[in-house]
């Protein structure tokens, strides 16, 4: 499994974009909230393996990591409610769902709400790799199954994930808080955000 040196981060998508399809890539990346699982949005084995691995099932929200907030919006249904609070927390350190658009392939979006977790994260490196990757990725926090604390050590997801993974970026601990998780689903019939999980994103930066 590759593991590249600190400082060289951005570029782990290299092995992830060349591995052949009959390989699909899994990678440990750092975000500003802690470790995390990803993978290209079109890559149906590896979103299967992500969610064995962390023994989760199509109900469980997975996220995509956007490049800004334009980008986000390729891939959700956005209202100029919607709109303004996004601009507010982004990027930073908040998940949002949202009613996702045809751009969502329907096996990653939620079987019965078609919803999907977003989020434009507020990390310099990560940026660079979805940059680099010039698309979103989809992801999840690296929880380990029947843990509750996500992993923070790239050592430690290393020794403990080395034949589940193709790849880790090992920048060193990051946060390890969770994101704060907003449904913005109620604002499409006027209603107000709902908080599903207060986390490192500030509330009352958004007024909530």
């Amino acid at each position: 499994m590759p593991r590249l040196p600190k400082g060289t981060a951005p570029f782990v998508l290299s092995p992830i974009r060349s591995y052949p399809e009959a390989r699909p890539a899994i990678a440990a990346i750092p975000t500003d909230s802690s470790y995390a699982l990803v993978c290209r949005l079109d890559d149906k084995d590896a979103v299967d393996r992500i969610r064995r691995l962390r023994q989760i099932n199509d109900k469980h929200h997975l996220t995509l990591l956007c490049r800004d907030l334009s980008e986000l919006a390729s891939y959700a249904h956005v209202d100029n409610r919607q709109y303004r609070l996004l601009k507010l927390a982004t990027p930073g350190a908040y998940t949002f769902i949202l009613d996702a658009t045809k751009e969502v392939p329907r096996r990653v979006s939620h079987p019965q709400r078609k919803t999907i977790g977003l989020r434009v994260p507020d990390r310099k490196g990560l940026q660079m790799l979805l940059e680099l990757h010039g698309a979103p990725l989809l992801a999840t926090t690296l929880i380990p199954p029947d843990e509750t604390e996500p992993l923070n050590d790239p050592q430690e997801i290393r020794e403990r994930f080395e034949k589940q993974l193709d790849a880790i970026i090992d920048a060193g601990a990051c946060p390890l808080e969770p994101t704060t998780v907003l449904d913005l689903t109620p604002m499409n019939t006027g209603g107000d955000p709902v908080v599903v999980r207060e986390g490192r994103g500030s509330l009352q930066a958004l007024g909530l």
